[in-house]
């Protein structure tokens, strides 16, 4: 396999620490309100990349964070060490308790993961239960030297780890004031970040801790490294999450993780780019921020969202319209039909060259615009039907469109009575009848194509 790195922004081998093993983490959502068709996108890189690595024989473990404390507002402008907590302001919105909302909110996000047939990792790690290896970590970079005490909270040094800015390209060199982070004026350096955030004295937080410090909640960038240390070791093989978390979070990561370790923190860093609505920005304020169920609404199945993400290549822009994601439903649609067609057979071999092929797109920087080319171009060939089948199920392992569940159906010869009396009663004019028997038909699941010469074709819906 080979992918682009982050961290040395080349095209690299991948080669894991273990020959048979792949450690992997993905940043996952925030729990203060619906996760949108964007933020999905790199869930779905991660479900691709971990079953692209399944399919070349190795075993990962995966592990993806729920935040649901210390992600602040102030995140928007930069600065993330200011502003509330998302949790918080959502359920003082919503008149709700912070673990009523997190608790709605990650069962919605579990729900719609779910739905787009998502790879579970091996555990979802909420930041909230990992509170004393926070605390510990915190502890170790204190031990170290590389922290300091301000009014709001513990900062770690920047300017003690050498190595800041190789991810980001963001050191104390180069950033100016005001320009990309907020500057708090008891910060030693701009690119400072808080570790250990104190409770406002003025206020009661719904989630705080004590600490040795004082009251107060941990900072948003040390959760991942805590967790990451905690459930798969001091350096692990595969880092995901989308491009906006590149800059500052992910460095910040590494930044904390190698100085209380002294070891690399990733080997491997993946980003996947943005998606954009009609050739914009995602926003609430633009009305264009969509959800999995926002596009069920429209008639849409979680599938043809799927679909749609592998239109393009993860490191590319991918651009959302409502008429781009009818073209991956009629798309998915056609490989439905034809997956339908083809009839059961435990003869039927995998074609090793086009899997090969298949393969051999993925393993280039996770390519599924060409994998998924290759796809085409195999149902599209001559070799015999068994095969064509043999060949997509296995393809679907990567895909993971449920093909298999589309394979071979029969129509119930109950509803195929009931369209042939449908037939009848368009035959003498008696239309009301027919569209009742019509409605019927839908209802239950099927589609009903009506033919020249009162002929008909009954399928299963989609």
């Amino acid at each position: 396999m080979r992918i682009f790195n982050s961290l040395t922004r080349n095209i690299e081998e991948f080669v894991p620490q273990h020959e048979d093993l792949v450690t992997m983490y993905c940043c996952g959502p925030t729990v203060y309100s619906p996760s949108t068709i964007g933020n999905f996108r790199t869930y779905f890189l991660a479900d691709i990349v971990n079953r692209t690595l399944n399919l070349d024989g190795y075993k990962i473990h995966f592990v993806m964070n729920i935040t649901d404390v210390g992600h602040l507002t102030g995140d928007n402008s930069g600065d993330a060490d200011s502003g509330e907590d998302r949790v918080e302001k959502s359920a003082q919105k919503e008149g709700k308790s912070a673990i009523e909302i997190i608790d709605f909110y990650t069962k919605d996000f579990y729900k719609q993961y779910d739905k787009l047939n998502l790879t579970k990792p091996i555990k979802f790690t909420k930041a909230s239960e990992y509170i004393d290896e926070q605390i510990q970590l915190v502890g170790t970079l204190e031990e170290k030297g590389y922290t300091y005490r301000t009014s709001d909270g513990i900062y770690f040094d920047t300017s003690k780890f050498t190595k800041y800015g190789q991810l980001s390209g963001l050191t104390l060199e180069n950033v100016k004031e005001g320009a990309r982070v907020d500057i708090n004026p008891e910060k030693r350096n701009p690119t400072d970040f808080a570790i250990w955030k104190f409770s406002p004295q003025d206020s009661t937080r719904q989630q705080e801790w004590d600490s040795p410090w004082g009251k107060g909640f941990p900072g948003w960038h040390l959760e991942c490294s805590a967790m990451v240390l905690s459930e798969l070791g001091e350096t692990i093989d595969l880092h995901l999450g989308g491009e906006d978390l590149k800059m500052i979070h992910h460095q910040n990561e590494i930044a904390q993780s190698e100085s209380a370790t002294g070891k690399e923190f990733v080997k491997y860093w993946m980003h996947s780019a943005f998606l954009q609505v009609d050739g914009g920005k995602m926003g609430k304020s633009l009305g264009n921020v969509y959800t999995v169920s926002d596009l069920e609404a429209k008639g849409f199945d979680p599938m043809d969202l799927r679909y749609f993400y592998m239109g393009a290549h993860y490191r590319s822009p991918l651009n959302f319209t409502w008429e781009s994601l009818q073209s991956a439903h009629n798309a998915l649609k056609k490989v439905y039909e034809i997956v339908a067609s083809y009839k059961p057979d435990k003869e039927g071999k995998v074609s090793q060259k086009y899997m090969e092929k298949f393969r051999d797109r993925l393993n280039d920087d996770m390519n599924l615009p060409e994998a998924l080319a290759i796809m085409w171009e195999m149902l599209k060939n001559s070799i015999s039907e068994s095969s064509k089948l043999a060949t997509v199920l296995e393809m679907d392992k990567v895909l993971g469109l449920k093909l298999d569940e589309r394979v071979g159906y029969e129509i119930p010869q109950r509803i195929t009575d009931i369209a042939r009396t449908r037939q009848e009663y368009r035959k003498n004019g008696i239309w009301d009848k027919a569209d009742v028997l019509r409605k019927q038909i839908i209802e239950e699941g099927y589609i009903l194509e009506d033919l020249p010469e009162n002929g008909f074709k009954v399928k299963k819906k989609y």
